[in-house]
C-alpha cells in the first residue's frame, strides 16, 4: 500500500523560553532555531521512516525559504510532488516553554493557495487500497475534494483535522479514520468528557476516531472497537510536544500502510511520539527510520 500525504511544509524557527509571555509582554528567549516543519511535511517524513512508500503532495513559494524546505524534505522523501507558487513559503513561530507545551502561530499563503486534485495528477495516482492522508492547513473544500477523490478511488483515508477553522470545517464523514487531540475533540464536539467527545465525532460520520490523549495515550472508538479502548503511552519525561502529533499521525498511517491492524499502528505510533516528545523540534524530534525498525522488531516479537 502507499501512503499520499496531501499538506503543508513551512520553515518553523523555534523560540524556547522558560515560561509564556504575558499579553503585551517581551521575554528574550532561552534559544532559538529555524527547522523544516508543517504538519504535512512532518507526517509524510514520520510515515516514510516507518519503512511505507510515500508521496507527499505540497505547495512552496518560488522563494529561498521554498528551496532550503525542499532540499531537506529531498533527504527523507524520494517521491515529493511539489507546486510553487508566487508566493511566499509557509512559516510557523512556536514558542515552547520549560515544560514542553508549546503555542504556534502559522503563515499558510501557499497552502491557502494549495488545490491538489485541480492542480497535480493525486487523482490519478491513488490506487485501490493506498491509504490518502489530510490536514487542517488546506482550504476545508480542497480537504473534501481529496478525501473524496480517495474514497472514489477505493483508498483508505485519514484526517488528522488540525488545525480546526470552526468557521470552515471539512467534512468528517469522508474520513475513513479521524485523528484529534483533547483540545480539538473538545472544539468539535462541546464535550469534555472525551469518550462523550468520540461518540459524538462518530455521530458526525467519521469511521474510527482516535483522540490523543497526551501522557495518557489515546482513545479509539469504531469499528471492531465498539466500546472506547484506551491505549497507554510510553512513560517519558516531555521535554518538547510540539512535533508529537504529526509523529502520531504519519506513524499509525505508515503502520497501516505496512499492513498492520489499527491497534497495531497505534501502539506504533504512540510509541514514535514518545520518543519525539523527549528531543527538541518539531520534524527534528521525530525518530529515525533505525529507530523505527527496532519499535516495529520489537512489536513483532511481542
Amino acid at each position: 500500500m502507499h501512503v499520499h500525504v496531501v499538506g503543508n511544509a513551512c520553515v518553523d524557527t523555534v523560540f524556547r523560553v522558560g515560561r509564556f509571555p504575558a499579553a503585551g509582554e517581551t521575554l528574550n528567549a532561552v534559544s532559538y532555531a529555524d527547522g523544516l516543519g508543517g504538519k504535512g511535511a512532518n507526517q509524510a517524513v514520520a510515515a516514510a521512516r516507518t519503512g511505507a512508500e510515500v508521496t507527499f503532495w505540497t505547495a512552496l513559494g518560488k522563494d529561498p525559504a521554498g528551496a532550503w524546505i525542499r532540499s531537506r524534505l529531498d533527504s527523507d522523501l524520494s517521491d515529493l510532488e511539489v507546486s510553487e507558487f508566487e508566493l511566499p513559503s509557509d512559516r510557523s513561530t512556536i514558542v515552547v516553554d520549560k515544560g514542553g507545551e508549546n503555542f504556534i502561530v502559522s503563515g499558510v499563503a501557499c497552502s491557502e493557495a494549495f488545490d491538489p486534485v485541480a492542480q497535480t495528477a493525486l487523482v490519478r495516482w491513488i490506487a485501490p487500497g493506498d491509504i490518502l492522508v489530510c490536514q487542517g492547513n488546506l482550504r476545508a473544500a480542497v480537504t473534501n475534494a481529496c478525501l473524496g477523490a480517495a474514497r472514489e478511488n477505493r483508498a483508505r483515508t485519514v484526517l488528522n483535522a488540525s488545525p480546526i477553522d470552526t468557521a470552515s470545517l471539512p467534512d468528517l464523514g469522508l474520513a475513513e479514520v479521524l485523528v484529534v487531540n483533547q483540545s480539538e475533540a473538545k472544539t468539535l464536539t462541546g464535550r469534555d468528557d472525551m469518550t462523550a467527545a468520540a461518540g459524538a465525532l462518530l455521530a458526525k460520520g467519521a469511521g474510527t476516531v482516535v483522540i490523543t490523549l497526551g501522557a495518557a495515550g489515546c482513545l479509539v472508538l469504531g469499528p471492531g472497537h465498539e466500546k472506547p479502548l484506551r491505549l497507554p503511552a510510553p512513560q517519558v519525561e516531555a521535554l518538547d510536544t510540539s512535533g508529537a502529533g504529526d509523529v502520531f499521525c504519519g506513524c499509525l498511517a505508515g503502520g497501516l500502510a505496512r499492513g498492520m491492524p489499527v491497534t497495531s499502528a497505534l501502539e506504533l505510533a504512540l510509541a514514535a511520539a514518545a520518543i519525539a516528545v523527549t528531543r527538541p523540534g518539531t520534524l527534528a524530534s521525530c525518530p529515525s527510520a533505525s529507530e523505527m525498525a527496532v519499535l516495529i522488531d520489537q512489536m513483532e516479537l511481542s
